[in-house]
């Protein structure tokens, strides 16, 4: 009955993302890469949120929620206020340049090398850290749920190669020869069925502990653990308190309003009210996210009397403990759908960053649309078969959510940097954008990996998220200075592009202030 339900749901999503793009045309650069700009609200709010949920966030904050409590649910909260700030300030920008990627907008405010040399950045961080960490951590999730080992007689490491290969090939699918529309419309469809799923999950867990009554799971829970629900990180936490007005929001910026593979699916809005829709509907989602990825560690927590031999086992163990088995075929798609949404939105990103970005502009500048399209879906199998290969190597390493959050440091301050200066800014000449996508990389390199480690220590050196600040101040200011003593022969304004209707949405100000309100709320309410 499992098998059959997870083969239906999964077929399901498949044939509705099949009839929604039967009228897209894919030989296009705009029809692949941005679904024909035809997305909506709905659509973007639900690409969204599956490109970001996918087991290292799932299966990894909650392992921290198990460790530390809800503290660590400043990774879904302040996501929201970071998604108002690219509804109301840099999608109507994006949406006035008619851009397909984030690195064409540095194309024309610097030169065509900072594109190429973001593009590379992107691409690289895609190849060697994201992609393999989803197939792995999906893979593993997978396999120690279901008990896919036990009912095939495979070891873990053999069940792990089997999820890897079979969750690669079905999002390659998608993301390579669906295009955009594809991944979004699915995206849409798994993101409903996670909502629901997810949300089991704790439900099922409280009623566990209330034996049979949820106010009475929560009143247990609060009165057993109230250290558990302190929101204010202490110094020595996975996230002080104080990095929530330093790196944090450096983080969150980057990635829901620079990240290609996020910011793909607002760029592909039919216009900019849906697109400001989208991103302030996923907004209110992200709010909600702790329930998902916070809450179950923390009954997690309270079941297993703190005792589990890793923090990440405790979703895993969770939803074993408490999902009713005629649940667990849907809740195997679900969980399904969450990996394959993260592992196909970044390579359907990668495709289109090199098809447009690298292939258009360096190796064959006289090719038409279908020819790169082309190209590009031949860069996306290369990468796939590359992150396939790679990923089940990751099961020897631990820590996978803290290193993947760190690590990401070494392109995504340097691109914001570049990003944030080149729109405030008219003056700034090209070499300052290289010299700080240069510096920005080279310097958190040997900051984290070099001084961190071998020089100051571990317990010695200020907190990563903090770091990420200073040398987005440095990278600004070195910026700044280049662009004083070497400035832009002319003022750089930004053009309409005419593609796209750049309206805003009425009441963006309004919504995207209520939604800032609620997360400042919840803060104060759990301090």
């Amino acid at each position: 009955m499992a098998i059959f339900t997870f083969l239906a749901f999964t077929l399901a999503v498949a044939v509705i993302a099949y009839m929604s793009t039967r009228s897209t045309d894919e030989n296009t650069s705009e029809g692949y890469f941005l679904g024909g700009r035809s997305l909506t609200a709905g659509v973007i709010a639900g690409s969204l949120l599956l490109t970001n949920l996918s087991t290292e966030q799932i299966v990894g904050l909650n392992g921290s929620a198990y460790s530390e409590g809800i503290l660590v649910m400043a990774w879904e909260t302040l996501a929201a206020i970071a998604m108002v700030v690219t509804a109301i300030f840099l999608l109507p920008k994006y949406l006035k340049g008619g851009l397909t990627t984030v690195p064409q907008f540095l194309e024309d405010r610097y030169d065509t090398k900072t594109k190429t040399i973001t593009s590379a950045l992107f691409l690289s961080g895609y190849a060697i850290v994201f992609l393999p960490v989803v197939l792995y951590t999906g893979s593993l999730a997978i396999a120690t749920m279901f008990g896919i080992p036990e009912a095939t007689g495979m070891t873990l490491t053999q069940s792990i190669w089997a999820c890897v290969w079979g969750i690669g090939i079905i999002g390659s699918i998608y993301a390579i020869f669906g295009g955009l529309k594809a991944v979004a419309v699915s995206d849409t469809v798994n993101a409903v069925g996670l909502l629901i799923g997810g949300l089991l999950i704790p439900y099922f867990g409280l009623r566990y502990i209330g034996d049979g009554s949820v106010m009475s799971g929560i009143s247990t829970l609060y009165e057993t653990h109230p250290d558990k629900f302190e929101s204010l990180g202490s110094k020595s936490a996975s996230v002080p308190f104080s990095t929530i007005f330093t790196g944090m929001m450096l983080v969150q910026l980057f990635y829901w309003g620079t990240n290609q593979a996020i910011i793909q699916r607002a760029l592909a809005a039919k216009n900019l009210q849906e697109g400001q829709k989208g991103l302030l509907l996923a907004a209110f989602l992200k709010i909600l996210g702790p329930l998902i990825v916070v809450l179950p560690g923390i009954i997690a927590y309270y079941i297993f009397e703190g005792n589990l031999e890793k923090a990440d086992q405790a979703y895993p163990k969770l939803v074993s403990q408490v999902l009713p088995v005629g649940l667990v075929g849907f809740f195997a798609a679900v969980l399904f759908g969450a990996i394959l949404s993260s592992f196909n939105s970044a390579l359907n990103s990668s495709v289109t960053l090199f098809g447009l970005d690298i292939y258009k502009e360096h190796i064959n500048p006289d090719a038409d649309e279908k020819t790169v399209v082309k190209y590009g879906k031949g860069f996306g199998i290369i990468l796939a078969i590359a992150a396939m290969l790679i990923a089940p190597f990751l099961e020897k390493a631990e820590s996978i959510f803290s290193y993947l959050q760190e690590i990401n440091g070494c392109y995504s301050i340097p691109i914001l940097t570049i990003i944030v200066v080149g729109y405030l800014t008219k003056r700034v000449p090209a070499i300052a954008a290289k010299i700080g996508l240069l510096s920005g990389v080279i310097l958190y390199t040997i900051s984290q990996f070099i001084l961190k480690p071998y020089v100051f220590g571990d317990d010695n050196y200020p907190h990563f998220l903090h770091v990420m600040a200073i040398l987005f101040v440095l990278n600004v200011v070195i910026m700044l200075i280049i662009g004083r003593m070497y400035p832009r022969d002319t003022d750089f304004t930004l053009e309409y592009s005419r593609d796209v209707d750049i309206t805003p949405y009425r009441y963006v100000k309004e919504v995207g202030a209520i939604l800032t309100l609620v997360v400042v709320g919840i803060y104060i309410y759990f301090a």
